[in-house]
């Protein structure tokens, strides 16, 4: 309190608010004693607010905290900044303007008192108590014809109870284009601020649904003529004689028709009811013989094999590629012309068309959101 008191203030408690009034000749002369950034902020003096009986959490992490104020989904009760950083810039100081625009009180606590709110988990200096963010019931995701868009994919995630690895998998599929990500309500892991966190924010701005009933999903968009392809280890003999399902290595797939891709569980995979349901099963071959008990990959790398290997046949991606092998053969010099190369107008009209296409653009916005965790 004895800053707070050298500046002229007066704090008091009322109805559970902290509320800050300051009364030096400085702040009517109408200078901001301080610094401009000590004067927009209020002093974290007191306990926090106990979240659980007001139904909040604690998010944590740069990415998350900006996308989560960029999205709105959540009620923002306070933003928790570390003390002691000199000035913010960047996306720290358009998360301190989000706040501010949106009336959310901003506290400054110690690195020790965030640590131990974020019981010492990597916060980046950055906290907001929020309240909690929940899947949708997937009878809102809307009606997607198969007609409408050959080429839609959604993916279906069967009982991932491990936060970290439900983050990582629903960033790769924001980065690489998933239209819409369902997860079976029972047994799997709620979307916590360790799934923020991990997904570097993605969940803050993808859909995510969930549905009580996960074979009967899964029939009712096969009857309507989606692919159903679930996904298992790599085959051994047991499993591909005794499978009624075909097997098949997912840089064989063919992406022509809307697909749901279905991951199961980190340990026991697809359930029966669910595996029954699908039409296809698709795995990873590896690169070698491997031992016994190596045969699988974590479901989060699994994932992003998976879904690149699918995603990269979308027509937009491909067009890309091509573009970009043709623009690297004509940049490479020729030993017998002694021309110029090419100029680097060429080089950023091409950088231009690529920038054109929404493909590109959404590609581009996702790299940007997504680098840092």
């Amino acid at each position: 309190m004895s800053l707070l008191s050298a500046l002229g203030g007066v704090t008091w408690l009322r109805s559970g608010h902290l509320l800050a009034r300051h009364f030096s000749q400085a702040a009517r002369r109408g200078e901001r004693p301080g610094g401009e950034e000590l004067s927009r902020l209020r002093l974290d003096d007191l306990a926090p607010t106990p979240r659980s009986a007001q139904g909040l959490e604690l998010l944590f992490g740069l990415s998350p905290c900006l996308l989560a104020l960029r999205a709105a989904r959540r009620r923002v009760a306070r933003l928790l900044l570390q003390a002691g950083r000199s000035g913010l810039q960047g996306e720290r100081a358009e998360l301190l303007r989000a706040a501010e625009a949106r009336d959310i009180p901003i506290l400054r606590p110690r690195r020790q008192k965030l640590d131990a709110l974020c019981r010492y988990q990597v916060h980046q200096g950055v906290c907001m108590e929020v309240s909690p963010l929940r899947p949708r019931p997937w009878t809102e995701a809307g009606e997607a014809r198969p007609g409408d868009n050959p080429q839609q994919l959604w993916l279906v995630l069967e009982g991932l109870q491990d936060p970290r690895n439900l983050g990582a998998v629903l960033r790769s599929a924001y980065f690489l284009g998933v239209d819409k990500v369902i997860t079976s309500r029972r047994n799997s892991c709620p979307l916590t601020p360790i799934v923020s966190k991990a997904s570097a924010g993605a969940v803050e701005v993808m859909d995510v649904f969930s549905t009580d009933d996960l074979d009967g999903f899964l029939q009712a968009k096969a009857r309507q003529g989606w692919l159903v392809a679930g996904t298992v280890g790599c085959p051994g003999p047991e499993i591909s004689g005794s499978s009624e399902i075909p097997v098949m290595s997912c840089s064989e797939f063919l992406w022509d028709r809307p697909t749901l891709l279905v991951l199961g569980n980190e340990g026991s995979g697809l359930s029966q009811g669910v595996q029954a349901s699908c039409q296809l099963l698709l795995t990873i071959l590896p690169g070698w013989q491997l031992p016994p008990g190596l045969e699988s990959l974590n479901v989060s790398v699994a994932a992003g094999i998976l879904l690149h290997s699918i995603c990269s046949q979308r027509k937009g991606f491909s067009e890309e590629r091509k573009r970009e092998q043709l623009l690297q053969g004509s940049r490479e010099p020729s030993a017998t012309s002694g021309g110029p190369t090419v100029s680097s107008g060429l080089s950023s009209g091409s950088e231009k068309e690529r920038q054109d296409g929404p493909q590109s653009v959404e590609g581009l916005s996702r790299t940007k959101s997504l680098t840092a965790s």
